[in-house]
């Protein structure tokens, strides 16, 4: 859910290229000028109805932390008047990753759409085979009236003209127009810029932050602890080798490290994305595989593979089982998402062991600047279709205002766990399915608009809440963006499996199973087989539309 994109422009050789809005003029299909940026982008109104506990920190380069809740409101308020919808009936299609809840007697369903007024048939779909539905209903003519489509699902759609069979939401949205849809326009305005092509503003936008990283290094606080270290006392790559050799005993069954290696990133300075290109100190354009900070990476790393400070089913490629050897303490220091550090984790972690504490480091860095480069804003977005008249593009758009209502709002609470005592009960102040609920209560509604994600109390477990919270506000301090920044760039197809052989060397490299030394020859390999022609082909964008930063 990290990508994103805006604006769109089919590009020779069959690429989508999708842009941030301050793309320089051109006339080509699918571009958004400047211009024509400041006049799409909705006026911004921040809600100002609910409190966090920790509110929003900002950080660097216009980046913030998310606002966090360590109980919901006791009084939650009601942030819109009335009822949104006028009694119209709407056709919906989300993807969902996990069971799809049936229609049929389900109590959330109809608590929801009596509280919006209207009908939403919702139609999930399987969120790991949505990339082959959607094509056929581009095809076939038979979108929905409303429809979720992630940025990763639309590189097979030709979506710069794909995207013109939904409606242009612009003379409803933009600039004061939005004050009509007060939980719309307090949406930043960095998660509307990823909504718009063409020239027109098409989208919603869907589980967007303040600061979405790829991911960071954790480690077991509560074993470092047992050993004497202070984890603010590691501060560099060498730090952290130092204590591979202190955390790692064969007699204990304990290794120092999972597989860290796409984490070391932020210490390096090389993107994780296979697909990212990099600003180099002379102004050249250089690929993530060309960084001198991923060989260095390569090298550290093998040497603590080869010192036997990996756990050997990390080097197996056992990812499945990484979360497990961390809760166990099979490891101390692992590599993963932030959406790793959360109430059910903690919950299992304890399981497995009562002393059980995740934490994460604070950033490390080669040189004593620590930067970590921010994915963009939103990565999904919803659509109307173009075929819905102006009416009923306003009912959905009123519907979307009370579907955006904020964390501690009266209808978060029913958009998101539907009736108390039925679907949910309050547990030391927060929000918890009942058995009922866990099977009727889906990421559904959720999928057509949400409002800003905040850091929330999972099982329990408000430590891990003023934890991350306060991590995540340190971490903004350091927040860059990186070249192509919000530019979400679906390059022409011909280049699509030039970097799977460049995958798996560095898997082999990183794992021990070919010496560093094999790294210069697979680099030159990509090159020759179509890495000068993508620089080529990123010096085309940077010329007409700039980098994004």
């Amino acid at each position: 859910m990290g990508l994103a994109g805006l604006g769109a422009l089919s590009m020779a050789g069959g690429g989508l290229l999708t842009a941030c809005g301050d793309a320089k003029p051109s006339g080509g299909p699918g571009t958004t000028t400047q211009d024509q940026l400041q006049k799409l982008l909705p006026a911004y109104a921040p809600n100002e109805l609910v409190k966090a506990d920790i509110p929003s920190v900002t950080g660097a380069n216009g980046f913030f932390s998310n606002p966090a809740f360590l109980k919901y409101p006791a009084s939650p308020v009601t942030t819109t008047s009335g009822v949104p919808g006028k009694g119209g009936t709407y056709t919906t299609m989300t993807p969902l990753w996990g069971a799809i809840p049936s229609a049929s007697g389900n109590a959330y369903y109809a608590a929801v759409n009596k509280a919006i007024g209207a009908t939403l048939k919702l139609q999930p779909a399987d969120g790991n085979n949505y990339d082959k539905v959607l094509p056929t209903l581009f095809a076939g003519d038979k979108l929905p009236d409303w429809v979720q489509v992630p940025s990763w699902n639309m590189g097979n759609l030709g979506f710069a003209d794909a995207v013109n069979k939904f409606a242009d939401l612009g003379p409803y949205l933009s600039g004061d127009a939005i004050k009509a849809y007060p939980n719309l326009a307090a949406i930043p305005t960095s998660a509307w810029q990823c909504c718009i092509w063409n020239g027109k503003l098409f989208g919603l936008p869907v589980y967007y932050s303040g600061a979405t990283i790829a991911g960071t290094i954790f480690h077991r606080k509560d074993i470092l602890a047992k050993e004497g270290i202070n984890p603010d006392d590691i501060k560099t790559p060498d730090d952290l080798a130092e204590l591979g050799k202190q955390l790692t005993s064969a007699a204990a069954g304990r290794w120092a490290f999972d597989d860290v290696f796409d984490a070391t990133g932020q210490i390096f300075k090389f993107p994780v994305d296979p697909n990212r290109w990099v600003i180099d100190e002379s102004g050249k354009i250089i690929h993530r595989y060309e960084t001198p900070g991923i060989l260095a990476a390569l090298e550290w790393y093998q040497a603590q593979a080869k010192a036997g400070h990996v756990h050997p089913d990390a080097l197996a490629d056992k990812n499945q089982e990484a979360k497990q050897r961390f809760w166990s303490g099979k490891v101390a220091i692992t590599g993963d998402g932030p959406g790793a550090w959360k109430g059910d984790d903690a919950k299992s972690g304890k399981a497995a062991n009562p002393s059980y504490e995740r934490q994460a480091f604070k950033l490390l860095s080669t040189d004593g600047k620590p930067q970590i480069w921010m994915n963009p804003s939103a990565g999904m977005y919803s659509f109307l279709n173009a075929k819905l008249s102006a009416d009923q593009i306003k009912e959905c758009l009123s519907i979307a205002n009370y579907l955006a209502a904020p964390y501690g709002s009266a209808e978060y609470l029913t958009v998101n766990f539907g009736v108390e005592g039925t679907d949910y009960t309050m547990v030391d102040g927060n929000p918890v399915l009942t058995e009922r609920g866990s099977k009727e209560v889906a990421t559904t509604y959720q999928f057509l608009i949400t409002p800003i994600s905040p850091t929330t109390v999972i099982a329990g477990q408000t430590q891990v809440v003023k934890d991350y919270a306060a991590w995540e506000a340190d971490m903004v301090k350091y927040a860059a963006k990186p070249a192509f920044y919000g530019m979400n760039v679906t390059e022409p197809a011909q280049y699509a499996n030039i970097n799977q052989p460049m995958v798996d060397l560095i898997k082999d490299i990183r794992y021990g199973r070919k010496p560093v030394s094999a790294y210069a020859d697979g680099l030159k390999t990509w090159k020759a087989q179509g890495g000068e022609q993508l620089r080529a082909f990123y010096e085309d964008i940077r010329s007409k539309y700039g980098t994004g930063q």
